[in-house]
């Protein structure tokens, strides 16, 4: 049984503040988890319904497990139906972001974006097409995010997320810079060499006027139809599949 104190807990790590504040973050379903139990990831605890024991793998001896019903469940998810498994996991150290290993490949930029589905999104799309990381504006919506975590799918425990400053970042970077933006020249025609950092802007306002200074080869998805614009996640898509494409 879960007391009143441990569920109090885990459903503070819901929020942003008490997930910095104690170096955790939710990850839901088995599938994810099992993700994250095979990555550099530290696991704290797994709590699962008994129910659905037999779905765990076997686990390192230093994760916790703890047996829950399903309201205690009910209790600590963030989902409207929980998926029998919930673990805790240690938030990573932060890692410097160093531009030799951004060097001869293309990184995604994301600059503002604000919707958890959208940022789940983008990271489970880079990790298909291969993309090992991507560097997020300090007003980005945290990855750590329920919502975010949930929309990756388990690619979370994959991709390296950086957070830095952008203008400053870009104004020391010798990398070719892309930007995403409306009067730039077609996706299909752009010369993208061997290397670039490729920026993605915020869904209603797009990139941000400090950050498009630093842009030298603005680039752009032919719009056909007549859609006022396209998600950024969508977007992201159309980028990493064309970009893997020219350099195959």
């Amino acid at each position: 049984m879960l007391s009143k104190s441990q569920i109090s807990f885990i459903k503070s790590l819901h929020q942003k503040k008490y997930r910095k504040e104690h170096g955790l973050f939710l990850v839901e379903g088995i599938k994810s988890i099992k993700e994250f139990i095979q990555s550099s990831y530290q696991i704290h605890t797994i709590f699962y319904n008994s129910e659905q024991h037999n779905l765990l793998p076997k686990l390192p001896a230093n994760i916790n497990l703890f047996e829950v019903n399903n309201a205690e469940l009910d209790k600590i998810s963030t989902l409207q139906t929980p998926q029998g498994f919930l673990a805790l996991i240690h938030l990573p150290k932060n890692r410097d972001l160093n531009l030799n290993d951004l060097k001869n490949q293309f990184t995604l930029v994301l600059d503002g974006v604000q919707d958890p589905g959208n940022m789940g999104t983008i990271i489970r799309t880079a990790d298909w097409f291969g993309f090992k990381n991507i560097i997020c504006s300090p007003d980005s919506v945290e990855v750590f995010n329920p919502k975010t975590v949930q929309a990756t799918m388990g690619s979370l425990a994959r991709v390296n997320i950086f957070e830095t400053d952008l203008p400053l970042f870009l104004a020391d970077n010798a990398i070719p810079v892309f930007g995403a933006l409306l009067d730039g020249e077609s996706i299909y025609n752009t010369k993208w060499g061997k290397e670039g950092l490729v920026i993605l802007g915020n869904e209603g306002k797009g990139i941000s006027p400090d950050v498009i200074k630093k842009i030298n080869k603005p680039v752009t998805i032919p719009r056909i139809g007549e859609a006022e614009s396209l998600n950024v996640a969508v977007s992201a898509a159309i980028f990493c599949a064309e970009l893997v494409r020219v350099r195959n």
